[in-house]
């Protein structure tokens, strides 16, 4: 109980510091913004935004990644790190992509979690800002400090961190609480 009172001072002194709190990945559909996330992975969003600048200048469409010559992604992506990893995870995840969903990016939670790269963060990300679901509550490093420095939780493993989140705060506020954090 105790949790639940203390995340609700905290939404609400949120949303007086930051009442516009919104997703700073640049990205004009799911895609991109599924693509940029998997890029933010130990990198920031400042780098993920100007690597997906030229990314997205390249690629326009699911099939245009599926499709991507493996060195050429890399190149683009290098700056944002572990750029092998990601080109690989965005190469296989658009093929995906186009083999088991018809080329659209799924909207739901068990859906994406098959995809390569995807975990709980990247699922939560996508869901939330592209089609508007909670699902669940976005933990990164920077959350998952906060979090725990604020009482929230006394998790440190992710995925416990984010059950400890969603049992104190309120689901209509997920996606706003994992911006203005």
């Amino acid at each position: 109980m105790i949790r639940v009172e203390r995340a609700k001072k905290i939404v609400a002194s949120l949303r007086k510091l930051y009442p516009r709190a919104k997703c700073e990945l640049d990205h004009a559909n799911a895609h991109e913004l599924l693509f940029a996330t998997i890029l933010s992975a130990q990198c920031t969003d400042v780098r993920v935004n100007k690597v997906a600048k030229t990314l997205f200048s390249r690629f326009k469409t699911v099939a245009d990644y599926a499709r991507a010559d493996a060195l050429v992604l890399e190149s683009i992506i290098h700056s944002c790190g572990f750029y092998r990893s990601k080109a690989k995870s965005i190469i296989e995840t658009a093929r995906a992509i186009i083999d088991r969903f018809g080329g659209e990016v799924p909207a739901e939670m068990d859906q994406l979690l098959t995809l390569r790269g995807v975990a709980r963060k990247t699922a939560n990300v996508v869901l939330g800002n592209a089609f508007g679901k909670a699902e669940g509550v976005v933990v990164d490093t920077h959350m998952k400090r906060l979090a725990y420095r604020m009482g929230l939780t006394d998790e440190t493993d992710p995925v416990e961190v984010e059950r400890d989140l969603m049992a104190c705060v309120p689901k209509k506020d997920w996606i706003y609480f994992s911006h203005a954090m």
